[in-house]
């Protein structure tokens, strides 16, 4: 179950000042994804996508890792720090990537294709990945599913990035896991296109899980990172931003004279655009992590060593 911060009455006045200092009693470093409340991502060393906190994980000097993000990625920081401690606020914060993609399911669909190579984004548990000959973000997919040219290929477990991927690699034959985000799933590319009318000067920065009619619009297509850069980078005075809305905070830090509008979702009463799971975190659950040390993410040794492999071979070809 999740942490509840039913401990009310055991919490400080002042959340933020508390963090910190018990951020320096425990020696730990805060890690926090883009996709996180303001809030937290304001507390943190390191803010990022899964591919430069995969790399501030793998470069921590520190007793303890506070995650905050979603258990795949707590996951990846375990396995590649297994002396340290790995908390997360919540730990009921899932991916419905992962969740889609069971270890059990996934091994039968890899005997089903024997001799292939085998690329998992990042977003799947650390059993699958121990089944990857390589590991991907999405800022580093294209580059990782090249890496095997001339070889069969099977890509899981995100079908909106593996059809993007398959376009940019010229690699028609991608072995396809059928998963999806539940977030970027739901931006409509009809009410896109209107959006669009109402507004024929914004540029449209989308990420590649989304559904290819939505990526047609985009005038950029790229990781949560990359979205960032480009918003800050372009010459565009609005943007249409096709992603979870947490990276509006980054964005707007930089570059807080410009209109940052939401893809829209299938209906007006749709908050399509938050991340269900990233949202379960809260300062009252980091606090109490800090505090407690729990919840604790741990990874199985014969799992963690086969799935460090890919991470690092991935890290090693993204340097």
């Amino acid at each position: 179950m999740s942490a509840s911060p039913s401990r009310s009455d055991e919490l400080p006045d002042d959340l933020e000042d508390a963090i910190l200092r018990l951020k320096r009693e425990r020696g730990a470093i805060l890690l926090a994804h883009y996709y996180q409340e303001s809030e937290i991502q304001d507390l943190a060393d390191v803010v990022g996508d899964s591919l430069q906190l995969a790399r501030a994980a793998q470069q921590a000097d520190c007793e303890v890792i506070a995650f905050c993000g979603v258990h795949f990625m707590a996951e990846t920081a375990k396995i590649l720090n297994p002396g340290r401690t790995v908390v997360v606020p919540d730990l009921d914060a899932g991916c419905s990537l992962a969740d889609g993609c069971p270890a059990d399911l996934f091994e039968k669909f890899v005997a089903e294709h024997p001799g292939a190579k085998v690329v998992t984004y990042i977003n799947t548990t650390a059993a699958v990945k121990a089944m990857s000959d390589l590991v991907c973000t999405s800022s580093n997919a294209v580059k990782m599913v090249r890496h095997f040219d001339g070889q069969p290929v099977i890509f899981a477990p995100d079908r909106h990035l593996a059809r993007w991927v398959a376009k940019e690699a010229d690699r028609p034959d991608l072995i396809v896991w059928q998963g999806i985000c539940v977030v970027h799933e739901q931006f409509s590319a009809k009410r896109l296109a209107e959006l669009r009318v109402q507004h024929p000067d914004a540029e449209v920065l989308a990420h590649p899980e989304c559904d290819d009619a939505v990526l047609g619009q985009a005038d950029y297509i790229g990781s949560t990172s990359g979205i960032i850069d480009r918003a800050v980078k372009s010459p565009a005075k609005t943007l249409i931003i096709a992603t979870e809305d947490g990276v509006f905070h980054q964005i707007a830090r930089r570059v807080p004279e410009k209109t940052l509008l939401q893809a829209p979702g299938p209906d007006e009463s749709c908050a399509c655009n938050r991340c269900p799971f990233m949202r379960l975190n809260t300062l009252e659950k980091l606090y109490l992590a800090l505090r407690d040390l729990t919840p604790e993410v741990t990874v199985p040794e014969d799992i963690r060593v086969r799935a460090l492999r890919p991470i690092e071979k991935m890290l090693s070809l993204s340097a």
